[in-house]
């Protein structure tokens, strides 16, 4: 029996994790992917929004801003990538001028610093490559990009070196709390026992939600397409760019990434498949359509991966965070779409607070608050380079030759906390597979070190978990 269960070690579950670590509690998390971040937050844009957008008042505005807040101190500790680069929420019709007042002024109202309205002629020095058609535009300094992997990870690696335990493919079924007043789960993997359970299920957490409580929520996954382009358009601009928003939500949106990439997207489209994260022509021809309308000359053909990801878009368009009121020890984070990465960490607060003033854990003494990322080689000195090649020869042997990943970082993220048991968990750790040539190289090579480091059999090494299997059979020889 546990203290705590958590569904889901999405970037929001993880968050929830790390903050519980803290505490002298038995905190165990049920993800049915094979690794963190493999669900919502493994596909998104990758930025920390300032906190404009959101109704004055709601749980968005709230926990958007204090999380943008955290961003800093938060980066420094788990040794992840985090740039405030800044945002500009594009007028490009003098009619719809005033959408960029209302805009400010709720900004102002939920708390954001810096913000600002900014003159065609202040659009265009700031960002030369701005639609010609810009009127003015809404400048918000306090925005930022980050890696979403890196965040996930990190939190959930945090967490799990404080204690907090981490089953993977493992599916939660079903859940009834029962006359002992402890919530039982059944998974594929057995039964599990908790006195609280916290949802953190993304597009699933209406599912759970509803098996325990009287009162229905309903999730709709919205799917957005995105294109991910080479580094060498990652200069096109330096600014997050947005359009006005609709009620679809921020629209398609132009930004660079913290890895120096160019992204665009998402497209917004209500889908009834919570598994549907394929992305179609429609999909990518309406984000392509829609892309250039606030930047020019955007180079399209240089785009080297598309992809999709769902947003657990809820009818009252809000977070759902709190204990369910007809199911005592039941904490719902439901409806975590964006501004969702950015809100994580204060989502992680907000949970733990709910929880210490329904259980008054002993808070630990020796927790460990700090973690040390993977060495990204290709950023050291040649001399610090040379130096750690010295005391290990494996980080001279480049296995990513797109992003420079070598044999010692791939390795690394093998065997660190949660290490990485596939391609696509080594490629979030390191990011061998995320360039140009999108692991058309590389795959063979990282698939000997996982068979080499694990002893996970060709046959059985996946791109990411379930059927994802690589190779089907030997065809000749020994490999």
């Amino acid at each position: 029996m546990t203290d705590v269960i958590i569904i889901g070690a999405g970037v929001t579950g993880s968050a929830v994790a790390r903050e519980l670590s803290k505490y002298k509690l038995n905190v165990c998390v049920l993800e049915k992917g094979e690794d963190v971040c493999s669900g919502t937050s493994k596909a998104n844009s990758a930025i920390m929004h300032a906190g404009f957008d959101a109704p004055k008042g709601s749980l968005m505005a709230k926990l958007n801003v204090r999380g943008n807040e955290m961003m800093d101190q938060l980066s420094e500790d788990l040794d992840i990538p985090f740039k405030r680069n800044g945002s500009l929420v594009v007028c490009i019709h003098e009619e719809a001028k005033d959408g960029l007042n209302e805009l400010l002024e709720r900004g102002i109202a939920n708390g954001v610093k810096g913000l600002e309205i900014i003159s065609r002629k202040k659009c265009f020095e700031m960002e030369p490559n701005i639609s010609k058609n810009v009127v003015a535009a809404l400048y918000a300094p306090t925005a930022g990009i980050v890696c979403p992997f890196e965040l996930n990870i990190a939190m959930a690696e945090n967490a799990n070196v404080n204690g907090v335990e981490f089953r993977f493919n493992t599916k939660v079924e079903y859940i009834e709390k029962k006359e002992d007043g402890l919530y039982h789960l059944r998974t594929n993997n057995g039964e599990y026992i908790s006195r609280y359970v916290v949802n953190a299920a993304g597009v699933y957490a209406d599912v759970f939600h509803n098996m325990v409580s009287k009162k229905k929520i309903h999730i709709i996954p919205r799917k957005g397409d995105y294109c991910l382009l080479d580094k060498e358009c990652g200069g096109h601009v330096t600014h997050t760019i947005f359009p006005q928003p609709t009620a679809l939500g921020k629209g398609v949106l132009i930004s660079p990434t913290i890895h120096g990439n160019l992204i665009v997207g998402p497209t917004a489209e209500d889908i009834e498949n919570k598994e549907g994260e394929n992305t179609t022509a429609a999909g990518i021809n309406d984000l392509i359509s829609k892309a250039g309308d606030h930047v020019e000359n955007l180079p399209m053909r240089k785009v080297i991966t598309s992809f999709a990801g769902l947003r657990a878009h809820e009818e009252g368009h809000d977070f759902i965070i709190k204990e369910v009121e007809d199911a005592p020890g039941f904490i719902d984070c439901a409806g975590i779409e964006s501004p969702g990465l950015t809100s994580a960490p204060a989502i992680g607060e907000m949970v733990r607070e709910i929880l210490v003033e329904l259980i008054h854990p002993e808070k630990k003494d020796n927790w460990i608050s700090k973690r040390k990322g993977i060495v990204k080689a290709s950023e050291l000195s040649i001399e610090e380079r040379n130096e750690l090649i010295k005391k290990n020869p494996a980080y001279g042997n480049i296995i990513c030759r797109c992003e420079s990943i070598s044999e010692g970082e791939i390795i690394d993220a093998i065997h660190r906390p949660l290490g990485a048991r596939s391609l696509d968990g080594v490629k979030r750790r390191t990011r061998a597979g995320m360039g140009r040539c999108q692991a058309g190289f590389c795959s063979p090579k990282t698939m000997e070190i996982i068979n080499r480091e694990l002893g996970i059999p060709f046959e059985e090494i996946t791109k990411s978990g379930g059927n994802s299997r690589i190779v089907l059979e030997h065809t000749k020889g020994v490999m």
